[in-house]
């Protein structure tokens, strides 16, 4: 311990000791421990009841809904234009910051969390299976519900809906192909999310980047199976869609996302931590 005779001495070490403490803490987290972190997320979802994971889900199928809701009220004061689309989707990430920094349930994040552990330990693939399976439902009933609530009930007013179910009907309209390819882009970005999430320490460094990101989903109108259900879903309970047409977007929308998630998030981090 420093002799209390040499004041100087002592204040220097402890202006050491604090700036080494300040750059522990703000210092940028290695590739291996956003891994760690990942993993250890990851085992603790995939012992979750399903109760707990179904009631989450449901509420993030919901909450997620505030993306074409978001959207959608804009457009309705807005009007027609390319700006005025550029403004409005502007809104588009409120349902998955919402989702996100809430903790819910979400399929597409799940494409990335038990994925990752998974590779690490092959025993795990029955629970990843299950969450997978429970989450994806629930998310579908919650958007679902949504649809019910914001078409059925006559919640909203007239311009919105309208707005609303538009979004869904200019959704349905693309073909199985593209479909795929625009949920690969839409389940890349979407794990990519959960991955940065991870990596921040800060909850404002958290929604800066699920804004950027989730908005390039937005603006770009790729196919997320949750979060485009919602405006489906409100076209479909409106009778403008036939649930048919829902389904038939639903699998192509949903194995692009898992698609995208998987190999171009989860395995390819997982390769540049494993491959050291």
């Amino acid at each position: 311990m420093p002799s209390v005779a040499n004041p100087r001495k002592y204040a220097g070490i402890q202006v050491r000791m604090a700036e080494q403490e300040e750059s522990a803490v703000v210092r940028r987290p290695t590739a291996h421990e956003i891994f760690d972190a990942v993993v250890e997320n990851a085992r603790e979802e995939v012992h979750r009841s399903a109760s707990t994971l179904m009631f989450s889900g449901v509420a993030g199928g919901i909450t997620l809904g505030l993306t074409g809701l978001a959207v959608a009220c804009l457009r309705s004061i807005l009007g027609p234009g390319s700006w005025q689309e550029l403004v409005a989707y502007m809104m588009y990430p409120t349902g998955f910051i919402a989702v996100i920094i809430a903790r819910q349930q979400l399929f597409t994040e799940n494409t990335l969390y038990p994925v990752i552990l998974v590779l690490d330990e092959h025993h795990y693939l029955v629970r990843t299976l299950r969450l997978w399976g429970l989450v994806f439902v629930s998310n579908i009933i919650g958007a679902w519900f949504f649809a019910l609530l914001a078409i059925w009930s006559g919640a909203l007013r007239p311009e919105i809906a309208s707005e609303l179910i538009k979004l869904g009907t200019e959704a349905v309209k693309q073909n199985a192909s593209h479909l795929f390819w625009s949920g690969v882009i839409g389940g890349w970005i979407i794990a990519l999310v959960a991955w940065i999430v991870t990596a921040s320490r800060f909850t404002i460094g958290q929604v800066v980047m699920i804004w950027l990101l989730t908005f390039v989903v937005g603006i770009g109108r790729f196919a997320h199976c949750v979060a485009t259900s919602s405006e489906i879903l409100s076209a479909v309970t409106s009778g403008v869609v036939r649930p048919l047409a829902y389904l038939q977007w639903l699998w192509p929308a949903t194995l692009g996302n898992i698609v995208g998630g998987v190999v171009i998030v989860s395995m390819l981090n997982y390769g540049q931590v494993r491959a050291d």
